[in-house]
């Protein structure tokens, strides 16, 4: 061993790593590069809800936000939820497919290194309710957190918020519908909370359940909120 090529051992680790989409040679994130350029990347979003906007869009605000601001100061999302976003999302959370988890948190925060945008004190994974999370066994939000908090240096706290009730799954479930199923669903649990922190989850629809979350950080003193999903879905008339 004392002669040994850790460079050619180094390599043929790395051979061994495959692409989490097509199996081929994985070079960044878990996933080859043509994959990696492929995914559906949301490249103009609303700062307020990170609902995709035309590039020429001035304001950078959608409609919906200019008429009424979500409870956050911005928001930010990697991806459309289309394919094959919402293949590896549905993979992550009904499959336990942890590394699909990692390789988006990865990508995120890959994304959100370069923006022009101060780093947040804390780093909050929205909560399941208990039930849930023994049921499923592990938190979706915590996966994809957990990497973005190692790689961008920023403090992971997943006990600052707690989900208080148990509600509803909310897909299928109308947009008034979804804010009614998650109000007053979450408790800020620490008596000196960060100035700021990011909330992070897996997909944003209407933004009720970040929404609600959002809320229970500013009545617990928080004053600057962003939220960061690894996807972004579209509902109908998402603001009825």
């Amino acid at each position: 061993m004392v002669n040994a090529d850790w460079g050619a051992f180094g390599r043929s680790l790395a051979t061994l790593a495959r692409c989490l989409l097509c199996g081929g040679a994985s070079q960044r994130f878990g996933l080859c590069d043509p994959c990696r350029e492929e995914l559906p990347y949301v490249d103009h979003g609303c700062a307020g809800c990170a609902l995709a906007l035309p590039e020429a869009a001035a304001a950078g605000l959608c409609l919906g936000c200019l008429r009424r601001r979500p409870p956050f100061d911005h928001a930010f999302a990697l991806l459309h939820y289309e394919y094959p976003a919402d293949r590896m999302i549905g993979a992550l959370k009904f499959s336990g497919r942890l590394s699909c988890g990692r390789t988006l948190g990865e990508l995120m925060a890959d994304a959100l290194r370069r923006r022009d945008r101060e780093l947040p004190a804390a780093i909050v994974p929205v909560p399941l309710h208990r039930e849930r999370q023994r049921e499923r066994g592990f938190n979706q939000a915590v996966e994809l957190a957990l990497p973005i908090a190692r790689r961008l240096g920023v403090k992971l706290a997943p006990g600052l918020l707690s989900r208080v009730r148990a509600t509803a799954p909310q897909s299928g479930l109308s947009a008034r519908s979804r804010r009614r199923n998650v109000a007053g669903g979450f408790c800020l649990d620490e008596a000196r909370p960060p100035e700021s922190l990011a909330l992070v989850d897996d997909v944003m629809t209407t933004g009720s359940t970040l929404a609600a979350a959002a809320q229970a950080c500013r009545r617990g003193g928080v004053r600057r909120i962003e939220v960061w999903v690894a996807a972004r879905a579209e509902l109908a008339r998402s603001r009825s």
